[in-house]
């Protein structure tokens, strides 16, 4: 199987040599990596149009080769499955994110967009993050959450890799060095608590600019939940899907218009 590899911290990013090289390790796998050139965090789902990209080959940290460029996580699945890449690819791998992906950060993450990007090219497409601790120092150890999310990843391929739509895999570990996970649990979108501030400060020319700060997020500890499963130890594995149709308001709203002719009257 051909796999692509990206993410949205930047191709030297280190969760992303750890992914690569744990899915290297299946004598099945042929892995490319084709990762953008810098840091693409909360960028959600992009799609550059306003200008042209460029790749450029560059090494890893272990003397392997990969594919810089200088669009969003979703542009670098974009090109390689549209032929940058020339040989087929068969899912796309995004991550390893260095902190969670869970609830409504789906809409805003690169990492999860990205595997996103890969179902629209109907291509399975797994998106693996970490969730570290908060004010955590030092160096992030990838290996445990390299190796058990890429024995996930093989696992759902096997099953579930000619589904259509394509499937979307949204994968979050608990942060371990030891890889004792309390097990896998396949989840539902959570819910993520956001208490973000906007920051107010002045230019040296006294002209007012912004941030949105705050602190990090929380979220609430469901069973049965993403969020609820990492913090309770556990791999959380949510399907996604691309259509976000609200199912239950949609009968609700056209019940209401076949009762009442009138209701939506123009």
């Amino acid at each position: 199987m051909h796999i692509l590899v990206t993410n949205d911290d930047g191709v030297l990013a280190p969760g992303l040599l750890a992914l690569a090289q744990a899915l290297r390790a299946n004598p099945e796998a042929k892995v490319t990596v084709l990762a953008p050139d810098r840091n693409w965090s909360a960028s959600g789902h992009v799609k550059t149009m306003s200008r042209p990209m460029r790749i450029n080959p560059v090494a890893l940290a272990d003397g392997s080769s990969a594919l810089a460029c200088d669009g969003a996580p979703s542009d670098c699945v974009a090109l390689a499955l549209l032929g940058v890449v020339e040989e087929p690819i068969d899912l796309v791998v995004s991550g390893i994110n260095p902190n969670a992906n869970v609830g409504n950060d789906v809409t805003y993450s690169g990492t999860v967009t990205a595997a996103m990007e890969a179902s629209v090219n109907n291509r399975p497409g797994f998106a693996v993050s970490l969730d570290t601790p908060e004010h955590f120092e030092g160096v992030l150890d990838y290996t445990a959450a390299a190796s058990a999310s890429a024995k996930v990843i093989f696992k759902l391929y096997s099953f579930y890799r000619f589904d259509l739509p394509a499937p979307i895999w949204n994968i979050n570990l608990p942060y371990r060095t030891s890889g004792d996970y309390a097990g896998v649990q396949i989840t539902r979108q959570g819910t993520r608590i956001y208490s973000n501030a906007v920051v107010r400060r002045l230019d040296p020319r006294g002209q007012p600019y912004y941030w949105i700060g705050g602190d990090a997020p929380s979220g609430i500890e469901e069973p049965g939940t993403d969020y609820g499963a990492i913090k309770a130890g556990f791999i959380s594995v949510t399907p996604l899907l691309l259509d976000m149709t609200d199912n239950l308001r949609l009968e609700r709203a056209s019940q209401l218009q076949q009762e009442n002719k009138k209701f939506f009257a123009i």
